[in-house]
């Protein structure tokens, strides 16, 4: 056993042509701990994972495991010094059985070199007993959940004897509860002596699994703390280059008249009797927990989802139910929570897409060419500052931070009344963060009216100027600004409240 650090990489440097992607990306990680890589999209982080997974050479730099020195040719030669990657949403076979995928190309052999089925299910419940979950190795990946996935490629890590792991943004796409389990498992690796790496964008869950941090920007290395001697205003500061006093840079609106009423909307077995208004200038969070229908009213509201009862009135006009269309000729915009799949056609241009909406009112002739979506988009992606050098730029190369300032110019560009955007900063970074609060400030305090859904109780807390609670498909509290606090949210997310935020349990018969 060697006193070593697990992985140690120093001053590495990696360009893509005449594109700098690291130039001095350090990282030192000792055995028997859980460090944390966090950094703005761009500051390198993906580059120095995939150096270390094999996938990428690098061009400068100490590259060291265990002391000794290495250089990855491939997936293969990485995976076999023991080092083992965990992505946000892993690739399985999904017709294979669990242990199938744990050992493929690997099965244990009995008699006539025939695999030996038996031997392999008993291992793979070793490994989750192990782990401490419960997942039937015989079953098929189909169907599994990103959360179970990620387990079984940790189970797969472990039965090959990794000793280095390496979780990137593994917890973007899991419940509250899907999260603690994952804890709980990399803190058992931790104690078994193992080396882990957590990139996440979520400084809750770093403070709280982690025991260093190390920061990088722009393709540098900044710092390396212990968890017990930084903070989140720190560690901020040095991740965006300046100082962010603010992250949520939340400005008093001058609130107006009601935009959305929503009286009564019921829709079998998933939200009932949901009432609310919000009105111009006015910034209205809904909070709750992972699974409570918030998505769920907010496509009802736009129309993508039906509904059995009730109403929706923009401005006192109503909106007819399940039309999109109908909805976004009264006024209102949708940012879906799932950009990639539901808000960007991610081979099309930037341009294509800012102009998607109102395609319809740039054509000539029945003709729409280049330069009409050009001149349409070009002050919205102006006005967003989406960094990207041309307008043709296909979307799906674009930064998570920036695909999502595409989408927010794309249902801006309509000129709307009401702006419902789910998970406005879900996966994109501090400082990217920070700019889309200031944006949906601003465009408060330009009149709009706002209906904000976040699973990130500070952003709820620090943007909203009133926030509605869901439980369970109802609406469980409606608390103003000052009232609003994350004992009185958390509380109203799992119980029932009435409307003028005094906190009751129901009763059950």
């Amino acid at each position: 056993m060697t006193d070593s650090p697990a992985l140690v990489l120093r001053d590495v440097a990696k360009s893509f042509g005449a594109v700098v992607a690291l130039r001095s990306g350090s990282l030192e990680v000792e055995p028997g701990s859980i460090h944390a890589l966090v950094g703005e999209n761009g500051a390198g982080k993906s580059t120095l994972v995939k150096i270390v997974a094999g996938v990428h050479r690098r061009d400068a730099g100490t590259f060291q495991l265990h002391g000794t020195d290495v250089d990855f040719g491939s997936t293969a030669e990485s995976k076999a010094a023991g080092v083992a990657v965990i992505y946000q949403e892993p690739t399985l076979f999904p017709d294979l059985s669990v242990t199938e995928n744990i050992f493929m190309g690997r099965q244990p052999l009995g008699r006539g070199r025939r695999i030996d089925r038996a031997a392999m299910y008993a291992e793979a419940e070793q490994l989750f007993n192990r782990l401490g979950v419960a997942i039937d190795p015989r079953r098929p990946a189909k169907g599994l959940s990103i959360a179970d996935q990620q387990i079984i490629e940790i189970a797969k890590a472990i039965s090959l004897d990794a000793s280095v792991l390496i979780m990137d943004e593994p917890t973007a796409a899991l419940s509250g509860v899907e999260v603690e389990r994952l804890f709980a498992v990399a803190r058992s690796l931790r104690d078994e002596g193992r080396a882990l790496v957590f990139i996440s964008h979520r400084f809750d869950e770093v403070f709280e699994l982690c025991d260093t941090v190390t920061v990088m920007r722009d393709g540098d290395y900044v710092s390396t703390d212990a968890i017990a001697d930084t903070s989140v205003d720190r560690i901020v500061s040095r991740m965006v280059g300046r100082e962010v006093a603010e992250l949520f840079p939340k400005t008093t609106a001058e609130i107006g008249d009601v935009v959305l009423e929503v009286d009564g909307l019921s829709s079998l077995g998933t939200f009932h009797d949901v009432s609310f208004t919000v009105r111009s200038g006015e910034i209205v969070g809904l909070a709750g927990l992972v699974g409570a229908g918030r998505s769920e009213i907010a496509r009802a509201v736009f129309g993508v989802d039906t509904y059995d009862t009730g109403s929706v009135r923009m401005s006192g006009k109503s909106v007819a139910a399940h039309k999109p269309r109908a909805a976004i000729r009264a006024g209102i915009a949708f940012v879906p929570e799932d950009r990639r799949k539901q808000g960007l056609v991610t081979d099309a241009s930037v341009a294509r897409n800012v102009a998607a909406v109102i395609r319809r009112g740039l054509t000539h002739a029945g003709l729409l060419t280049n330069r009409d979506e050009n001149r349409a988009a070009g002050p919205w992606a102006g006005r967003l500052e989406v960094k990207t050098s041309a307008l043709d730029m296909t979307a799906a190369t674009m930064s998570g931070g920036n695909q999502q300032k595409v989408v927010l110019a794309k249902w801006l560009a309509t000129e709307p009344r009401l702006l419902i955007i789910d998970e406005p900063t879900r996966g994109i970074d501090v400082g990217t963060k920070a700019e889309v609060h200031r944006l949906l400030s601003d465009l408060a305090g330009q009149g709009l009216a706002i209906l904000m859904i976040s699973s990130e109780l500070p952003e709820v807390l620090g943007m909203a100027d009133r926030v509605l609670v869901v439980c369970e498909g109802r609406i469980t509290a409606e608390l103003s600004r000052d009232e609003a606090t994350p004992e009185r949210v958390m509380h109203a997310a799992t119980a029932n409240v009435t409307h003028t935020g005094e906190l009751h349990q129901e009763a059950t018969a």
